[in-house]
């Protein structure tokens, strides 16, 4: 195995830093890494926050679910799914004008724009988190930054078209964390040829065998099975239910309707 794939294999979500901070050069390496991500068009559909301020931080984790390690991560990166640069760009270079003189439609961005957007921010941040595990930093997402968007929109000074899309915190792992990995499933659920196939019965039940075993019928309160577990636990939390209704103002926003 190479170098590179040997960082990817041994990644793991850190959540507890030593008190070591990052160095200039290393936080350099990192947002130089995330600039070289593939991006749609070359047009780099994405801008990303330091968030140094420690009040901020500590406002973060009231509002992304409380998770208190964010106040203590030493280098915090939040990447915004953004084409508010492009739209001005637009605008400066009289762009629609031009349009209406050729007589070609207009348009402002929608849907499919906000799409190609968070998949540019996420493969900035991803190659971030390779990045620094490559020299020895640990890193963990917080998908919860997409709640409490108005919350957020103020916080950080968004504009219309930029949106939170995931969060990342760094940090030099603290001494005496545990090298075990949490099992991934395995890649005859995920991977398919040609065509989705969905999975019958026996297929969850192998699917889900390894989780069923590590969680030794330890489920979350009310719960029969893991199913169940994650349904209550996840699917139907208070947090989960602010996600979707913050996402959902957020399109409303984008697409201004």
């Amino acid at each position: 195995m190479n170098p590179t794939l040997e960082v990817i294999a041994r990644r793991k979500s850190t959540r507890a830093f030593s008190e070591q901070p990052l160095t200039e050069e290393q936080k350099e390496a990192i947002l130089q890494a995330a600039f070289r991500a593939p991006t749609a068009g070359n047009m780099m559909l994405y801008s990303i926050i330091e968030v140094a301020d420690q009040e901020i931080k500590d406002k973060l984790v009231q509002t992304c679910d409380n998770q208190p390690f964010i106040a203590k991560s030493p280098y915090v990166l939040l990447f915004l799914a953004d084409y508010q640069r492009w739209w001005d760009y637009f605008s400066f270079c009289k762009a629609e004008e031009r349009c209406l003189e050729l007589g070609l439609k207009t348009r402002s961005p929608q849907e499919g724009d906000l799409m190609l957007a968070c998949c540019d921010a996420l493969i900035a941040a991803q190659t971030a988190v390779i990045a620094a595990e490559s020299l020895g930093i640990g890193s963990c997402y917080i998908g919860d930054i997409v709640e409490n968007y108005e919350i957020h929109r103020d916080l950080f000074s968004l504009p219309r078209y930029v949106f939170p899309i995931a969060m990342l915190c760094f940090g030099f792992p603290r001494a005496g964390r545990s090298d075990r990995q949490v099992p991934r499933y395995d890649r005859e659920f995920i991977l398919h040829k040609d065509s989705y196939i969905r999975l019958n019965d026996e297929q969850l039940q192998r699917m889900a065998k390894p989780m069923e075993e590590r969680a030794a019928g330890k489920y979350f309160k009310g719960a029969e099975n893991l199913g169940q577990s994650f349904y209550l636990r996840k699917f139907i939390a208070e947090f989960s239910f602010e996600m979707s209704r913050s996402a959902r103002e957020m399109i409303k926003n984008w697409t201004g309707e």
